[in-house]
């Protein structure tokens, strides 16, 4: 048996934040990570012509919190990227999210940012949708009424969710920004950018220190037996903790195809959205988000499944039930002060990285 102060399981966002608290409190902690490299969904690493990749698909860091912002400055610095995006759709480049350029190149109209309200507005007027919504496909058209539903959201929903929409929870659709004025940014935070020499180097600065070793390739679930601890902090799959006993939590994963291209850029923003055409629901090309300079560029295409590695919680009535079954049991455990729970996985709950960090910040300040 080895004695801990701190047992972590995982070594991305809310593992290494978890750590790192712990660890600066005088608790020895170890971490126990099943991958064989730290930094979670957010790891990356230089590819052979020397483009920072994202290895799970694009990361970008915003945030409102300024709590947030210091801590993860205390270990890198930024480059101050600000995030834009663009979505293929009849032919043409059209910039997303939703906001006065975008309704203006696709009516073929010419609007000011101050008539956008009346003219979402309108669109909602001549829609049928259900009040208070029921149902993702709801949430939007209650936005923006059902052309920009269809032309944005119908298909694409489809392809990233393996379903229709109607049958996804109205929470789905918290995520997706409107905006009534020419902010052609994806995100309006603050505080946004990428760690200047990547998210993985940002995590490695997290976890060095005197009082926190880590263990990778490793299964804390074949170690815990000879693992003691006074506190274990859990960041992996809710639903395995518990072996499954109200049933599995269905996950969204994700296809990654990455192609280099010898030419200096291959498409007009870093991200670009396909929600109608082709079978991927998106393309990614690296190099924009650390500037970096290079003949070549790599690119990312993004093909959902529902196999593989855990990307996404998938927000349906029966996985919400579920969820609560388990989140009582986590309740009663996190009493004892000898668990807690942090992280997308370990609440089945959709975070923004900021807001992992957050979580695991407040929780771990209990320790």
């Amino acid at each position: 048996m080895h004695y801990f102060d701190t047992v972590v399981v995982g070594a991305g966002l809310a593992g290494a934040t978890a750590a790192r608290v712990a660890a600066e409190k005088g608790k020895k902690t170890l971490v126990v990570e099943q991958h064989r490299h730290i930094a979670g969904h957010c790891h990356d690493a230089k590819n052979e012509v020397g483009i920072t990749i994202h290895t799970y698909g694009p990361h970008i860091f915003h945030t409102n919190n300024k709590e947030v912002w210091n801590f993860v400055r205390r270990f890198s610095d930024f480059n101050y990227y600000q995030h834009r995006v663009l979505s293929y759709t009849e032919g043409c480049f059209i910039p997303f999210p939703i906001h006065t350029e975008t309704i203006n190149e696709l009516f073929g109209i010419q609007i000011a940012a101050s008539e956008v309200p009346n003219f979402l507005a309108e669109q909602v007027r001549t829609s049928s949708f259900d009040t208070p919504p029921k149902t993702f496909r709801d949430a939007i058209v209650s936005q923006v009424g059902e052309k920009l539903y269809t032309t944005f959201f119908e298909n694409y929903t489809r392809k990233q969710w393996g379903r229709d929409p109607s049958l996804l929870s109205p929470e789905v659709a918290a995520r997706i920004p409107v905006k009534a004025n020419r902010d052609g940014r994806y995100f309006s935070d603050t505080y946004q950018g990428i760690p200047s020499q990547g998210y993985t180097a940002m995590v490695h600065a997290m976890l060095d220190h005197p009082n926190i070793s880590v263990m990778l390739g490793a299964d804390w679930f074949a170690l815990k037996d000879e693992l003691e601890a006074s506190t274990t902090v859990f960041t992996g799959e809710l639903d395995r903790f518990f072996d499954f006993k109200y049933g599995k939590l269905e996950y969204r994963s994700l296809d990654l195809v990455f192609k280099t291209f010898d030419k200096e850029r291959y498409q007009p923003a870093s991200v670009v959205n396909y929600p109608n055409d082709y079978d991927w629901t998106r393309i990614t090309e690296y190099k924009y988000f650390l500037d970096e300079k290079s003949p070549s560029t790599t690119v990312c295409f993004e093909y959902p499944k529902s196999e593989g590695e855990p990307f996404y919680i998938v927000m349906t009535k029966e996985n919400m039930e579920r969820r609560e079954h388990y989140m009582r049991e986590v309740a009663a455990l996190e009493k004892t002060g000898r668990w807690l729970f942090v992280g997308r996985l370990a609440e089945y709950k959709y975070y923004n990285m900021d807001q992992v960090i957050a979580a695991a910040l407040h929780k771990t300040g209990t320790i």
